[in-house]
């Protein structure tokens, strides 16, 4: 067996690397989170939940989840505009790993 090294190893080349590429930001995760969480959510639902979050970044952040095909929106042509956001299914495959994380931080909290 022949073992391994790090220096021929790149991090950037593994699956780690790609999912952290995707969940990676300030919110993304508890975007994530909210919609694992509440399932359809329309912005400013969202905006409220996560406190401390702008628009501005809170709109970012959305596109970008959903240029990676994590986030569905949908728009609906009404006064007031109506926006909803929910996970693809590509989204929610990453409920797994949120899952757990929420058992481990539950478990860990306290300690």
């Amino acid at each position: 067996m022949q073992k391994r090294c790090i220096a021929n190893e790149y991090l950037d080349e593994t699956g780690f690397s790609y999912t952290l590429s995707l969940i990676n930001g300030k919110y993304k995760m508890t975007i994530l989170y909210t919609l694992m969480e509440f399932g359809i959510v329309r912005f400013n639902e969202m905006k409220k939940y996560i406190v401390g979050i702008s628009f501005k970044t809170l709109s970012h952040t959305l596109k970008e989840l959903e240029k990676d095909g994590l986030v569905h929106r949908e728009e609906y042509p009404q006064i007031p505009p109506k926006v909803e956001y929910s996970l693809t299914k590509r989204g929610r495959s990453l409920m797994p790993i949120l899952d757990m994380m929420c058992e481990w931080g539950d478990k860990n909290r306290d300690e």
